[in-house]
């Protein structure tokens, strides 16, 4: 079938829009799509949002090859994509305004995907697999200055009129400074987690759980938010909790940063996530040891935590001369 006398083919400079274009991927690829998700999901734990990522990633790449190659790109069709439709596929996705970081998650995302079809389908990957990403800077959050952090928290008390909710901002940005959580971790927690002990467990990304500590002042700012909060802080609720009681939205505490830092004078970059920066920053500077900050971050591998906490090339000689028993 040619697909552009069917009136399917889009101009390159022309979005691909999943919504309206799904038809066109073949029932053989939706089918090899679907059980790849379904792999990444049991045997890796992939997060959902990892997933949903993949998938569009995904299905954006067969749709822009069935209107580029003019043809269902079944499994066959897939077997024989060439170098020459990789580059087109990216220079398609440089077109719509897809920067280099993003075009190379797609892009491993599809040779993850393509690495899983010649595994189940004998199907040939070469073309795919020898694509180069573009190279990026790696794009860091700049951790803030102790006594910014420590004024961030407190300021972040007095932007509500209600006492309840300025005790919740400070004791959810407690937990991303003096624990070190993501946003989503902190969220997470529910009334069974109160009191906090010294210790607490987390569930991160994939749904992995660590255990990560909990300093005297994180405790006191959750315990003073529990005694103000209208609302019954039940076992199976989330802990922190919106106006209408629901669970907290991570975007309201996105907006109260916003707020404080414009009020203290601090970057854009001075994030929720930027406190969790801090904390690692902050305990590497303080002589913290790398392979203790990883496992308190949650990251699976030691690279991970070089580049989350920036750290330079001196400090890592200094930890390699301190810790290897060869050096």
């Amino acid at each position: 079938m040619n697909f552009w006398r069917a009136g399917y083919y889009l101009d390159y400079n022309s979005m691909v829009d999943t919504r309206t274009d799904l038809s066109l991927i073949s029932p053989a690829a939706h089918d090899a799509i679907n059980r790849w998700l379904d792999n990444e999901r049991a045997l890796k734990s992939s997060a959902d949002n990892t997933i949903s990522a993949y998938e569009a990633d995904i299905s954006r790449f067969v749709i822009f090859m069935t209107k580029h190659r003019a043809e269902p790109q079944g499994l066959e069709a897939l077997s024989s994509i060439h170098t020459r439709d990789m580059r087109s596929w990216m220079a398609h996705e440089r077109s719509r305004g897809v920067g280099s970081r993003s075009l190379a998650r797609s892009l491993s995302a599809v040779k993850s995907f393509f690495r899983w079809l010649a595994e189940r389908y004998d199907l040939e990957p070469t073309a795919v697999l020898l694509a180069r990403a573009p190279k990026f800077e790696p794009k860091l959050p700049r951790p803030l200055e102790i006594k910014a952090a420590s004024e961030m928290i407190e300021t972040v008390k007095f932007q509500s009129q209600e006492n309840w909710i300025g005790a919740r901002d400070a004791a959810v940005l407690t937990l991303l400074y003096g624990s070190g959580l993501r946003i989503s971790e902190a969220l997470g927690l529910t009334g069974a987690d109160i009191p906090l002990f010294d210790v607490i467990r987390v569930t991160g990304k994939g749904g992995k759980e660590r255990l990560v500590p909990v300093l005297p002042v994180t405790q006191l700012a959750v315990e003073r938010y529990a005694k103000l909060c209208p609302f019954q802080l039940d076992s199976k609720l989330p802990l922190f909790r919106g106006v209408r009681g629901g669970g907290l939205n991570p975007r309201l505490v996105q907006k109260v940063m916003q707020i404080v830092r414009m009020q203290l004078g601090l970057p854009a970059t001075a994030t929720p996530h930027a406190l969790r920066h801090s904390f690692a920053t902050h305990l590497l500077n303080a002589g913290g040891d790398l392979r203790t900050i990883q496992e308190l971050l949650g990251h699976a591998s030691l690279s991970t935590t070089q580049a989350y906490t920036a750290v330079d090339t001196t400090r890592l000689m200094e930890v390699y001369k301190a810790s290897h028993p060869k050096a």
